[in-house]
C-alpha cells in the first residue's frame, strides 16, 4: 500500500477551528432591550423615603465621577480585546484584563454597594422592593457587576410592581445574566419562564440549549436547538448550524452531526462550511472503502478540501480500489492546489502506480459493460462496472448499470442508491438524486444526507 507522509491536524481542531462561533450567551443572543414600563405609582414606606433618595443621589453623583468614569473605560476597552481576541491564549488573557478591570472599578463603588444594601434592608414594602431593585440594577450595570444586575431584576420581579406586558422580558434579561454567571439551572428556569409568558426572542430558545450543553447534557441541548432550527426555518441563521455541528462532534453524537451538518451546507454551501461537515461526518463515522471515497467526492465537488490529509486520503482509498483514473485526476488537483507537493515521494509513488494502471484499465470498459449488460451478469458485478464508469466521469453510463443493478436478486439497495444517486447528481438530475439519496437509511445515511444537501443547494442555484 502507496503510505504518506504527511501531517494531518486533529479532527477536532480542524472542527473548532472552522466557523463556530457560537460559544457563550454573549456571542449568540441579542439581549433584549428592557422596554419602558407604563407609569406606575408607588408609595414607599415613610421609613424607605430618605434612604432612597440618598442612595440615589449616591448613585447619580458616582455615574458622574472621573475615576469611575476612567475605569468604566479600562473595562470596556479589555471586552473590546476580548471581543477581538481569536486564539485561546489572546482570549484568556484578556478575560484575565477584564475580570481585574471590573474588580477595580467595583473598588471605587464599595461606598455606593453599602448605601444599596441599606436601601434594601431598610425596605419593607412591595413597592420599596421595586425602587431597590431599580437601584441595585442601576448599580450593577454602571459598576459591570452581573450578579448585582440579577439580583435587582430579580427584585424587581418579585416585588409584582411592573406591567404584564415588561415582565417576559425581565425574566429573559435574568435568565441572560444566570447564563453568563454559569448558573444554567437558572438560565433554563429563566427562559423558560420568558416563553411562557409570551417572549418571542430566539435568545431564550438558545439559552436553554446551550445551558444544557454547558451541564454535560449535549444530547438534550442538541435537542432544543435542533426544535428551534425548524421552528425557525429559512430564517434559522447560519451560527446555530455551525455551533450545533461543533458541539455534536465534541460530543461525538453522529446523528446530531449529520443533521446540523447536512442543514448548514444546505442553507449556507460555502467552503468553509462544506469542509466542517464533511470532516465531522468522516471523523465521526470512520467510514472505509467506497463508503469513504464517496464521501471524500463531495470534498471534490465542493472544493472543500482543508489539507493535504484530504487529498492523500482519497488517492489511498482509490488505489485500494484499483481506481487509477480517478486518483490520478485528484493527485494533479492536489497538485495544482498546492496541497500536494509534485516531487514529494508519496505523490511520485502514486502517480506512477496510477499512470502504468490507468491505460489497461481504460481498455477494459468496454468489455466490463458488455458483461455488465449480460443476462448472466450478478448484482456484484454489474454495481462493480457502474462503479468504475463513475470513476472516470461518464456519470451517465454509471447510472444505467446502478438501475440495472437494482433489478438483480442479491443487491445491496441502499449502496446502489447512494451511488447512483451521485451519478444523476453529476448530471444535474437534482430532484431524482434527492429521491434516491433518501432512500439510504443505513450507516451510510449522512454520506446520503451531504450529498442530499449538495443536490439542494445545486437546484436551489446556491
Amino acid at each position: 500500500m502507496i503510505r504518506a507522509k504527511f501531517f494531518a491536524h486533529t479532527a477536532l481542531g480542524l472542527a473548532l477551528a472552522l466557523g463556530v462561533t457560537a460559544t457563550s450567551a454573549t456571542q449568540v443572543m441579542a439581549k433584549a432591550k428592557e422596554e419602558k414600563p407604563k407609569e406606575t405609582k408607588l408609595s414607599p414606606s415613610k421609613a424607605y423615603i430618605p434612604v432612597y433618595i440618598a442612595s440615589k443621589a449616591a448613585l447619580d453623583a458616582a455615574v458622574k465621577r472621573p475615576d469611575v468614569i476612567a475605569a468604566r473605560k479600562v473595562v470596556t476597552d479589555a471586552q473590546t480585546a476580548a471581543d477581538a481576541a481569536r486564539t485561546k491564549k489572546a482570549q484568556a488573557d484578556a478575560q484575565v484584563r477584564t475580570t481585574a478591570a471590573v474588580t477595580a472599578l467595583g473598588g471605587l463603588l464599595t461606598a455606593e454597594k453599602a448605601q444599596m444594601e441599606i436601601a434594601v434592608t431598610t425596605g419593607t414594602t412591595l413597592d420599596d422592593k421595586e425602587l431597590s431593585g431599580q437601584l441595585l440594577y442601576s448599580l450593577g450595570d454602571l459598576a459591570f457587576d452581573l450578579g448585582l444586575q440579577r439580583r435587582g431584576l430579580q427584585m424587581r420581579i418579585d416585588s409584582g410592581k411592573n406591567p404584564a406586558t415588561l415582565m417576559p422580558v425581565l425574566y429573559a434579561k435574568v435568565a441572560s445574566l444566570s447564563y453568563d454567571l454559569k448558573d444554567y439551572a437558572a438560565a433554563r428556569a429563566g427562559s423558560q419562564k420568558a416563553i411562557e409568558l409570551g417572549y418571542t426572542g430566539t435568545d431564550a430558545g438558545i439559552n436553554i440549549a446551550q445551558s444544557y450543553i454547558k451541564e454535560g447534557q449535549p444530547a438534550a441541548g442538541l435537542k432544543v436547538l435542533h426544535d428551534l432550527t425548524v421552528k425557525g426555518g429559512a430564517s434559522a441563521p447560519e451560527n446555530w448550524f455551525n455551533y450545533g455541528v461543533a458541539q455534536a462532534y465534541t460530543a461525538k453524537l453522529p446523528g446530531e452531526a449529520s443533521y446540523f451538518g447536512s442543514e448548514l451546507v444546505s442553507r449556507f454551501p460555502t467552503v468553509p462550511n462544506w469542509t466542517l461537515a464533511i470532516v465531522v461526518v468522516r471523523d465521526l463515522n470512520q467510514y472505509q472503502g467506497l463508503d469513504q471515497i464517496d464521501l471524500l467526492r463531495l470534498m471534490e465537488r465542493t472544493r472543500s478540501y482543508s489539507e493535504s490529509r484530504d487529498y492523500v486520503d482519497y488517492v489511498q482509498a482509490l488505489s485500494k480500489r484499483g481506481m487509477p483514473g480517478e486518483a490520478l485526476k485528484i493527485i494533479d488537483e492536489g497538485v495544482a492546489a498546492k496541497m500536494l507537493m509534485a516531487n514529494d515521494q508519496f505523490v511520485i509513488d502514486a502517480k506512477r502506480e496510477s499512470v502504468t494502471r490507468v491505460a489497461s484499465d481504460k481498455a477494459s470498459l468496454a468489455a466490463q459493460e458488455r458483461d455488465a449488460r449480460g443476462p448472466r451478469a450478478t448484482a456484484a458485478a454489474v454495481s462493480a462496472a457502474a462503479d468504475t464508469f463513475l470513476s472516470y466521469d461518464q456519470p451517465a453510463k454509471a447510472e444505467e448499470l446502478y438501475t440495472l443493478a437494482l433489478a438483480k436478486p442479491g443487491v445491496d439497495p441502499t449502496k446502489i442508491y447512494l451511488r447512483l444517486g451521485i451519478a444523476q447528481a453529476d448530471q444535474a438530475k437534482y430532484a431524482e438524486a434527492q429521491a434516491n439519496f433518501a432512500k439510504v437509511t443505513d450507516a451510510r445515511a449522512p454520506i446520503a444526507q451531504l450529498w442530499s444537501a449538495y443536490a439542494r443547494s445545486k437546484s436551489a442555484g446556491k
